[in-house]
């Protein structure tokens, strides 16, 4: 896959934005756990996922960590090039979950291309409507759901992302994701498992009864 190939607007751009987007644009690698963006003041530019999996956070003054969405192949990342939305106030990190490929638009040509370009524009506004829905529904699941339900429908989710029941993840790991504790956590996972619908090792929990988590999930 080509970049032109797989930005969604890339036939819409005149000659000259394709060129000077051309002219700019950067490929890189990230290895597992490589952070690619970190905080407001790093305005990285936009990304663009080839292939693997990227997670964008907001980080807590205690530390803890809460995903707000993520990334996989095709998806674009637009709150890495922070610095151009001077209304968005909060700071958000994106770090690569599997080894990934991406191509990153610097924040001042996307910009530039934006402030001139209406397919670009509305490409751009339609897209923070997205994210900013995603954001939503994590408040969401965060004021009224129980963390039961949510620790069911984020195994569930995984389970569908990795195309298998069993999960190489830590209780650290997922508490990262819900931004809990591991101890809760592991005591609702251990709760989990009397019920029948995890089996837990060491790294690793696997998914026995699906069905059961939905309950749970609601």
């Amino acid at each position: 896959m080509t970049f032109p190939e797989i930005f969604p607007i890339w036939s819409k751009l005149r000659p000259e934005e394709q060129e000077q987007i051309r002219n700019h644009l950067m490929f890189r690698t990230a290895k597992k756990g490589a952070v690619l963006h970190n905080g407001e003041a790093d305005c990285t530019g936009l990304l663009l996922v080839k292939t693997g999996q990227l997670r964008a956070y907001i980080l807590s003054d205690e530390g803890r960590e809460v995903t707000l969405y993520r990334l996989f192949d095709r998806d674009l990342c637009l709150f890495s090039a922070s610095c151009m939305m001077r209304s968005v106030q909060f700071e958000i990190t994106v770090q690569a979950e599997k080894d990934t490929e991406l191509w990153i638009i610097p924040a001042e040509i996307y910009q530039s291309i934006m402030e001139v370009s209406a397919p670009v524009s509305n490409y751009t506004n339609e897209l923070m409507a997205s994210r900013f829905s995603e954001v939503m529904w994590l408040i969401e699941q965060v004021m009224w759901k129980h963390m039961d339900q949510r620790v069911a429908a984020f195994l569930l989710e995984e389970a569908a992302i990795e195309g298998s029941n069993e999960l190489s993840i830590t209780h650290e790991t997922v508490a990262n994701h819900l931004g809990s504790h591991r101890e809760v956590i592991t005591r609702m996972l251990r709760y989990f498992q009397k019920e029948g619908a995890v089996r837990l090792r060491r790294g690793s929990i696997e998914l026995t009864d699906q069905n059961r988590l939905r309950e749970i999930a609601g």
